[in-house]
């Protein structure tokens, strides 16, 4: 065990945290989806399963990383234009549900009436579905980590140790994300918005790596320093307009917080 190897897995250990803020948000909000006495347990073994998932993807991608990279399939019409690989797909596939689930999350929040907690446990996920889902979404986004991975080193088994260590971290941090989320409610809705902007980031850097062009502009990929501005952007905003909330209640300026409220008979 060299010093070089040392460092490597060093800087891959915080390439892992730095490149896994999106995938720990998602598994910490679709955990929610499962019965409230099983998402520990969901986390626990979703994040275990992708551990070994990865193990495997890294092995797949160092013996086929020419048949993921190399163009299979293209199109091109007055609107659209792309030259597909099997990595592009994938990503584009990952954004695309996750663009969905956040749409739908944040439609069915602005529209249902009363009895949260009820419409919560009938919407409840199986565990099984659950875990599939952390799982496969687990792929999409490690797609970028191993890559980047790869072209630090060679050495397997420093790759592989950094996706266990990066996955044990990630299981350390999902339970208090999750606390997090469940003790601030309010912050749900910031949550759904900032998947959302995930979703948006797998689905740029799909169609940059497609090389894909609508109506003839390039679509390129969102810089990371970007997605933390805007991520950051949206949560001094949030912040503020909370304080901003209770300052108004507590003058009593607010008139909103004295309108009666309106039960259904």
């Amino acid at each position: 065990m060299s010093l070089d190897n040392l460092v490597t897995l060093g800087f891959l250990v915080l390439l892992q945290a730095v490149l896994g803020f999106d995938n720990l948000l998602y598994i910490s909000l679709e955990s929610q989806r499962a019965p409230a006495d099983k998402q520990a347990y969901v986390r626990k073994v979703g994040i275990g399963l992708a551990i070994f998932v990865r193990i495997g993807l890294l092995f797949t991608l160092v013996k086929l990383i020419a048949y993921v990279q190399d163009p299979f399939f293209g199109l091109e019409n007055g609107v659209l234009a792309g030259h597909f690989n099997l990595h592009s797909l994938i990503v584009l596939g990952g954004g695309v549900f996750i663009v969905y689930t956040a749409l739908k999350e944040i439609w069915h929040m602005v529209t249902r009436e009363g009895g949260s907690h009820e419409e919560s446990s009938a919407s409840a996920r199986s565990v099984g579905s659950v875990i599939a889902w952390i799982v496969v979404m687990n792929m999409v986004f490690s797609f970028d980590s191993i890559l980047s991975a790869m072209a630090l080193t060679k050495v397997l088994w420093v790759m592989a140790t950094a996706i266990v260590i990066g996955g044990v971290m990630m299981m350390w941090l999902a339970d208090r994300v999750s606390l997090f989320l469940q003790k601030n409610r309010m912050y749900e809705v910031l949550g759904l918005f900032v998947l959302l902007i995930v979703g948006v980031m797998l689905l740029s850097e799909g169609g940059h790596l497609a090389h894909l062009r609508l109506f003839g502009n390039e679509v390129t990929s969102m810089s990371k320093t970007t997605f933390y501005f805007v991520i950051t952007v949206l949560v001094l905003t949030d912040l503020v307009q909370t304080r901003y909330k209770k300052k108004l209640i507590a003058t009593g300026q607010d008139s909103s917080a004295h309108l009666p409220l309106v039960t259904k008979e």
